[in-house]
């Protein structure tokens, strides 16, 4: 289980818990909206290595500089992944290429979005990509928050292609996006490495709330 969190106090919240991984973003800032180095830093040293960490780099252009600079930046405060988010459908190869250098070393995770790419075939293709890059894993979320959730753009048949297809390639899988308590077991039986939550662990589900630990440990007994 990954637990998405803005904050010290959050992230205390969220090993408290149990949660299988720590996610540093800032909801008020996109789907992938990065929290500021010196807090992400701040929130390294407080878990102290007692959860795996990752951190959001932000919703950037597919722009290879900007991307590479965002994600060194990110990887110096000592997180243990990071993760990337690969909007749209152009420049993703040009952007891959300029992290490879960053993927030796670093766990990378490629986030794709099913609202923006709803066409299975053509996420099928870039895992390739992905894997060839030396990336560690890729995770399927929702660009917007708004409209509908994972499953409002792919069936369970169509994500557990992209989990199997993945895994045979040797990345971890996440899949992400508005999910629901209700969508639990659904989501379950792709057989993800993972599940991410942010608004349904929040106050009156809500992702720009603060985490309500209750329903952290709700949600998280619900997956093991």
């Amino acid at each position: 289980m990954l637990a998405s969190v803005a904050s010290v106090e959050e992230a205390l919240i969220a090993l408290e818990a149990g949660v299988d991984m720590i996610d540093l973003k800032n909801p008020a800032l996109g789907a992938l909206g990065a929290l500021n180095h010196a807090l992400v830093k701040e929130i390294v040293l407080t878990i102290n290595q007692r959860s795996a960490v990752s951190a959001t780099i932000g919703d950037l252009p597919m722009d290879p500089d900007i991307i590479f600079e965002a994600s060194s930046a990110m990887i110096a405060t000592g997180v243990d992944i990071v993760k990337i988010g690969f909007f749209g459908r152009d420049h993703h190869t040009e952007c891959l290429k300029a992290l490879k250098p960053l993927s030796t070393h670093n766990k990378l995770i490629a986030v794709l979005f099913s609202d923006e790419q709803p066409k299975l075939n053509l996420m099928l293709d870039s895992l390739a990509l992905f894997a060839n890059a030396g990336f560690y894993g890729v995770m399927l979320d929702t660009a917007d928050k708004t409209n509908g959730h994972l499953l409002s753009y792919l069936d369970v048949d169509q994500l557990a292609e992209f989990v199997r297809q993945s895994k045979m390639l040797g990345l971890i899988t996440g899949l992400a996006g508005s999910i629901q308590a209700e969508h639990i077991n659904q989501l379950l039986i792709a057989d993800p490495s993972y599940l991410g939550f942010r608004g349904a662990l929040c106050e009156q589900n809500q992702r720009v709330f603060g985490l309500d630990i209750s329903k952290v440990k709700r949600i998280k007994n619900q997956l093991h």
